[in-house]
C-alpha cells in the first residue's frame, strides 16, 4: 500500500480520537464547566448558550467532514483489497488448471507405466514358452539320434 498523507493520518486520528472515551469524558468536562460558569456568573446565561452552540455546531460541521473523509479512505482501501482479493483469485484458478494438467500427465504416466509392465510380463512369459518348447525340441532331437 502506498504511504498515507499526512492529511489523511489526521483525518483517521481525529476520527478514532472522536470515537474514544476520552473524547467523551473532555465534551462532557466542557459543557459542565460552561454551566459552572454561568452558576458562579462567570458569564451570562446567554451568552454561554450562544457559544456552546457555535462550538457545538462547528464541531459537527467539522466532524462530519473528517468522517466522510474516513470514509472515503475506508471505501478507497477497501477497493484495493477487493483488487487484491480479484487477482488472487484469479492466480489460484491458474494453478488449479496446472494441478489438473499434471494430475493428468501423472494417470497418463501411470497409465504408460502399467501397460509397460503388462507388455514385459507377456514377453516374459512368452521367452518362458520359448524356452520350455526349445528344451523340448533339443530332448525330442537327443531321442531321435539315439535311435
Amino acid at each position: 500500500m502506498e504511504k498515507e498523507s499526512p492529511f489523511r493520518k489526521t483525518a483517521l486520528a481525529i476520527t478514532r480520537w472522536i470515537g474514544s472515551p476520552e473524547s467523551l469524558f473532555v465534551h462532557t468536562v466542557l459543557f459542565a464547566l460552561g454551566f459552572i460558569a454561568v452558576l458562579f456568573h462567570i458569564i451570562a446565561f446567554e451568552i454561554m448558550l450562544l457559544v456552546l452552540t457555535t462550538l457545538v455546531s462547528l464541531e459537527a460541521i467539522y466532524l462530519s467532514i473528517f468522517i466522510q473523509m474516513s470514509i472515503n479512505f475506508t471505501t478507497a482501501s477497501i477497493a484495493e483489497v477487493e483488487h487484491d482479493i480479484d487477482e488472487i483469485q484469479e492466480d489460484v484458478g491458474e494453478i488449479q488448471e496446472d494441478v489438473e494438467e499434471l494430475q493428468e500427465d501423472v494417470e497418463e504416466m501411470s497409465e504408460e507405466d502399467a501397460a509397460e509392465e503388462q507388455e514385459e510380463e507377456k514377453q516374459q512369459r512368452t521367452l518362458a514358452q520359448i524356452q520350455i518348447d526349445l528344451k523340448k525340441l533339443i530332448d525330442d532331437i537327443s531321442k531321435l539320434q539315439q535311435k
